[in-house]
């Protein structure tokens, strides 16, 4: 099973992505740092559990849809991380 953060930040970006929203426009909307999206959306840091229900609010998705692993998220992430070092 894949850690909880890592997981958590797959399914955050794969969701953004899906919506068409960059990290900086998410958090404009919202108030927040696109700094510390980033570091979310890399499984770096622990959310607690009111800011997880917050970003569920906001992308309009059922929490669980953050928490929960999926193998179409997990494939997004590999193509996007392979993406980024070319």
């Amino acid at each position: 099973m894949q850690d909880i953060k890592k997981t958590i930040g797959n399914n955050l970006r794969y969701i953004r992505y899906q919506k068409n929203m960059s990290q900086e426009k998410f958090y404009e909307e919202y108030g927040l740092n696109p700094k510390y999206l980033a570091s979310v959306e890399r499984g770096e840091i622990n959310i607690g559990v009111e800011f997880l229900a917050n970003l569920a609010k906001a992308l309009k998705v059922p929490i669980t849809e953050l928490i929960l692993e999926d193998k179409q998220k997990k494939v997004f992430k590999k193509r996007v991380d392979e993406k980024m070092k070319s």
